[in-house]
């Protein structure tokens, strides 16, 4: 298995290693949308929980020390390992999903009424 970056990795790609890795495995029976939703959630919270009772600047040296950085990475894996399998299960183009929401989230925060603001639309 070559090495992935960022860079040079594409979305199709992880997805195509994702299935693999599922199929390999026959892990498919069980992946419905409702328990993968379920784990994405149970993972999200895994990883949440590195950062609980953390002031929200100290949650940035959470993520810089070298010891408990992997297990973040780790936990960051598995939440898109498991939004990849997702798509995959329910037949979501992620980039078109992604551009969507974007332009979406574009016109509910339009810069010259969001910037530097933390409100949301509604109360823009």
């Amino acid at each position: 298995m070559k090495p992935m970056t960022d860079g040079k990795t594409t979305v199709a790609e992880l997805r195509e290693r994702v299935l693999a890795f599922v199929r390999e495995r026959e892990w498919g029976q069980f992946h419905s949308p409702k328990n993968l939703s379920m784990a994405l959630a149970a993972e999200s919270g895994e990883l949440m929980e590195h950062f609980l009772w953390a002031e929200s600047k100290a949650s940035l040296d959470v993520v810089r020390d070298p010891k408990k950085r992997p297990a973040i990475e780790h936990e960051l894996a598995d939440v898109v390992i498991y939004a990849l399998e997702f798509a995959n299960i329910c037949g979501i183009d992620l980039a078109a999903a992604i551009g969507a929401k974007m332009a979406a989230n574009a016109g509910k925060y339009p810069v010259e009424k969001s910037r530097g603001r933390a409100d949301k639309y509604t109360e823009l």
